[in-house]
């Protein structure tokens, strides 16, 4: 299915604060684009915007399916969702009280999804497990690493075509987060989902990305065509590669 996501000259805030300045960027049809950045940057913010949690002040978002185009500044978080838009938040925000199997369930809401049900928790299964085996126990008692997998799988439950994923690597170990960037990098592969994911860890993040951008103080300062452009550019060397620019 053919979808695109266009962002021009994006500003958005909270009251005073203003997070984003002339944000642009775009994701084209089975990419994986990280959008990197150390914390208090942006990355949130514009993550929240894309889902319909924030609203922009000026600018344009524009996600275009089978060549029908949809004003995401003009949809609530609701029909968003409904477009095949589903976010992996950052700090995870499952339902600690509830079992795993219970979270996945919830993230199925989506009319389209409903006729799915089986077939995307086979598919959640697949991709995580650990999951199936852990299906009556609450949520709030797994690990952080196996939280972050229900996370990542609820999101799955809801058919989504465009995936968020905003900081999975928060408050994981090394190994973990490895491993959940190695999944993010199979669910675009194998299912051919198109991803978004806003990183700070720049050498996990460009494992599995095909191109990226770079966010400082709001505003994008790089945006590379490919993973050897990203690398190779002065500002990454000094941010993120220790080199001298």
């Amino acid at each position: 299915m053919a979808l695109s996501l266009a962002i021009s000259d994006l500003d958005a805030g909270y009251g005073a604060v203003k997070a984003l300045r002339g944000v642009s960027l775009d994701v084209k049809a089975g990419e994986t684009v990280a959008l990197l950045g150390t914390n208090g940057n942006g990355k949130s913010t514009l993550m929240k915007c894309v889902a319909g949690l924030v609203r922009p002040q000026r600018g344009t978002m524009q996600l275009t399916i089978d060549g029908t185009t949809h004003d995401l500044t003009k949809l609530s978080p609701e029909a968003i969702v409904d477009l095949g838009v589903a976010m992996v938040p950052e700090g995870r925000r499952l339902f600690p009280k509830l079992t795993v199997l219970e979270n996945l369930m919830l993230g199925a809401f989506r009319k389209a999804a409903r006729r799915d049900i089986d077939k995307n928790l086979a598919q959640a299964f697949e991709t995580f497990p650990v999951l199936k085996d852990l299906q009556k126990q609450l949520a709030g008692t797994m690990s952080g690493g196996q939280q972050q997998m229900l996370a990542i799988a609820r999101a799955l439950m809801s058919s989504p075509r465009l995936l968020l994923v905003d900081e999975p690597s928060v408050g994981l170990s090394p190994l973990l987060v490895s491993q959940t960037i190695s999944k993010i990098g199979d669910l675009n592969q194998r299912l051919g989902l198109t991803v978004l994911m806003a990183e700070q860890n720049f050498n996990q993040a460009i494992r599995i990305a095909n191109r990226g951008y770079i966010i400082v103080h709001g505003e994008i300062v790089v945006a590379a065509g490919s993973v050897d452009e990203l690398k190779g550019n002065d500002i990454v060397k000094r941010l993120y590669l220790g080199g001298v620019a």
